[in-house]
């Protein structure tokens, strides 16, 4: 039978950390299951960069976890309850180390490592780490319990924001306080919006995983609603919207490549500083993800409501044409002709306009010679009457065209 020395009640992290230290000669940490530091062993020049700058920023710094990502050592870590030894990475400052997961049954609830020193860890090491980790569990569980109820207040929080539940900006500021959180400079609601109707437990664990170890920006407040990853993004002053893409393709990439879920949708509200208008951010973040979903292909590459342009008053537009029961002759003439003769002169004006004139990008979307195209649009000219030259008669085709779209969406919603 295998000696277990831990059959004794540690009642903090640090003390078992302590434990396991001198048991294993070797500088000790204690991770949760999203690389926040719990607690650490006292060590002594037995140590190396990345603990260190783990220890003062009370987190693993974001390129080790990247790094230990790409070469399989969390995917393992993540599948088994075995220690793992990972080598060196001396460039970053990373000595060898052995890590091991701990579990309760299926879940990971965090890590402990191992600093390796001159002497490699032998076998009856690798059993007191395993048996280490067997030993952390129960005190994890009692960490994480008051964690679990901040989360909740966390949301509510949020979901108070969204729905215009405070009435001022200092009794926003009171709230973040309360909670023991700094309220953000500048802000933008984000949505990702996935392709399954609900998001499982499993994925929100995944989300929340790379919300947790991404350092920037600042995630200040996050919940889910059925298949929307809702987001509060905070950035400081100076800050700018181009910071927030760069960090919703990174999500969106990191879902794909580590957990295989694409198809992904992302929408950016406008960027605010006044607190009241968490709710029109997000409002405005769900008129986007609305209008790619109206607008595939005009919409599909914009990711903020600021780049929408004229796309944010197609609404308005349309209630002024059906009021005023306005309908454009050039379109209706182009109409006519492909109906009675079976062609695609309307299309083809759509992807000519929405490729901004140019004729080759236009011929290749339609995959058609530019001599053809050029044919088709000497057809259109003609037969509505129209002089593409004019920056005015194109606006308004273009306009036209989309809010014809816009109500045959409507109607076929009604229908159904």
């Amino acid at each position: 039978m295998v000696h277990n020395p831990f059959h004794t009640n540690f009642h903090h992290l640090d003390e078992l950390a302590d434990y396991v230290s001198k048991l294993l000669h070797c500088p000790i940490t204690i991770e949760d299951a999203n690389h926040n530091l719990l607690s650490y062993s006292s060590h002594d020049l037995q140590t190396d960069r990345v603990r260190i700058s783990t220890i003062i920023q009370r987190r693993v710094p974001e390129k080790i976890i990247n790094q230990l990502w790409k070469e399989g050592t969390i995917p393992a870590l993540l599948s088994s309850s075995e220690p793992i030894r990972v080598k060196a990475m001396d460039d970053m400052g990373f000595s060898e180390r052995v890590a091991v997961s701990i579990w309760k049954k299926d879940e990971v609830l965090g890590f402990i490592w191992a600093l390796e020193g001159e002497k490699p860890f032998e076998d009856k090491d690798l059993v007191i780490l395993k048996q280490a980790a067997a030993a952390t569990k129960n005190i994890l569980l009692k960490v994480q319990a008051p964690k679990n109820m901040r989360e909740e207040r966390y949301q509510e929080f949020f979901w108070q924001l969204l729905t215009s539940h405070y009435h001022s900006n200092n009794e926003i500021k009171d709230k973040f306080h309360t909670l023991q959180m700094v309220p953000p400079a500048q802000f933008a609601v984000v949505i990702f919006q996935f392709s399954s109707t609900v998001i499982s437990g499993e994925e929100e664990k995944k989300i929340i995983y790379l919300l947790k170890t991404r350092q920037d920006p600042k995630i200040t407040l996050y919940t889910f609603d059925h298949s929307q990853l809702i987001l509060l993004i905070s950035l400081s002053e100076s800050g700018e919207l181009q910071h927030i893409l760069k960090f919703c393709d990174w999500f969106v990439e990191k879902m794909k490549e580590r957990y295989h879920v694409e198809s992904i949708v992302q929408s950016i509200g406008g960027l605010f500083n006044n607190y009241i208008k968490v709710e029109k951010s997000y409002q405005q973040a769900l008129s986007l993800l609305d209008l790619k979903g109206k607008f595939p292909s005009e919409v599909s590459h914009i990711h903020s409501y600021q780049e929408l342009g004229i796309f944010r008053y197609l609404d308005i537009l349309r209630d002024k044409a059906l009021t005023e029961d306005y309908e454009n002759y050039s379109l209706k003439k182009l109409h006519e002709y492909d109906q009675k003769y079976h062609t695609d002169l309307v299309q083809t004006l759509d992807v000519y306009l929405n490729n901004d004139s140019n004729v080759n990008e236009a011929s290749k979307t339609l995959n058609i010679h530019t001599n053809t195209l050029n044919y088709r649009l000497k057809r259109i000219v003609e037969i509505g009457n129209l002089n593409l030259k004019d920056a005015n008669q194109k606006m308004t085709i273009f306009l036209d065209l989309k809010l014809e779209k816009l109500v045959k969406k409507a109607e076929a919603k009604v229908v159904e």
